[in-house]
């Protein structure tokens, strides 16, 4: 089955000395996704432009997200989950630190966690979440309860950090061949045959449409707007 690997940076984007960058240019079928701001970690937006590069393929997706992204990439595959062929989530960022408008720390108002807008069963597809002891992002049993909610396999790397260039991974075999194994294993699983779900989320019902509301809900409520 011919395929496309996506890639998904976090907050911040993946620079050249990156792992991600590193594993993109060694995968002729990979391309990077367009049309994010990477200093502006809005989910909705960040989730749409992943959906549309989906919608956009010619051939079933291979997600491969880091931090953020992983949020990012989860929603939009949800709406998708005939066209993703599997997922590999590294260092996902713990959705309790943003909010729909981006950081918590950075928007005004009440703690207004990202965890109910996020795909809360299986994802209907391979996946495997890679996380650390030691992540500033996300503490490792916030990781391992996102990956048992979505199905996926838990991969522990020890004391990696965020598992980026700040933590020593530039240049990472251990993840190609990993993304390449779960290619090969799953090369004959026909798209959606895990959780049997086969068609794409539109309209109100998608995930994207209801996080859109809720974004859209809470630049309403932001304190010092008019009424």
């Amino acid at each position: 089955m011919r395929h496309t690997t996506l890639i998904v940076p976090g907050f911040h984007g993946s620079g050249p000395d990156h792992w991600q960058t590193w594993l993109e240019q060694r995968l002729p079928d990979a391309r990077r996704v367009r049309g994010v701001d990477w200093e502006a970690p809005v989910l909705a937006r960040w989730a749409a432009a992943v959906r549309r590069e989906i919608d956009e393929s010619t051939h079933a997706v291979w997600l491969v997200a880091h931090s953020f992204g992983c949020l990012a990439s989860v929603v939009a595959a949800a709406d998708r989950p005939e066209r993703v062929a599997g997922a590999l989530l590294v260092a996902p960022a713990d959705p309790a630190r943003f909010g729909p408008l981006g950081l918590q720390e950075e928007t005004a108002g009440p703690i207004d966690d990202l965890g109910p807008w996020l795909p809360q069963g299986q994802l209907g597809f391979p996946c495997a979440v890679i996380a650390s002891t030691n992540d500033p992002w996300v503490r490792l049993t916030v990781a391992a309860y996102w990956a048992d909610r979505w199905g996926a396999r838990f991969i522990n790397v020890g004391a990696a950090g965020h598992i980026n260039v700040d933590s020593g991974f530039g240049a990472w075999p251990y993840c190609h061949d990993l993304l390449e194994g779960m290619q090969q294993a799953h090369e004959d699983l026909p798209l959606g045959a895990i959780s049997g779900r086969r068609e794409s989320h539109k309209g109100r019902r998608s995930a994207l449409a209801r996080l859109r509301h809720h974004t859209r809900s809470s630049l309403d409520l932001r304190p010092g707007d008019p009424d």
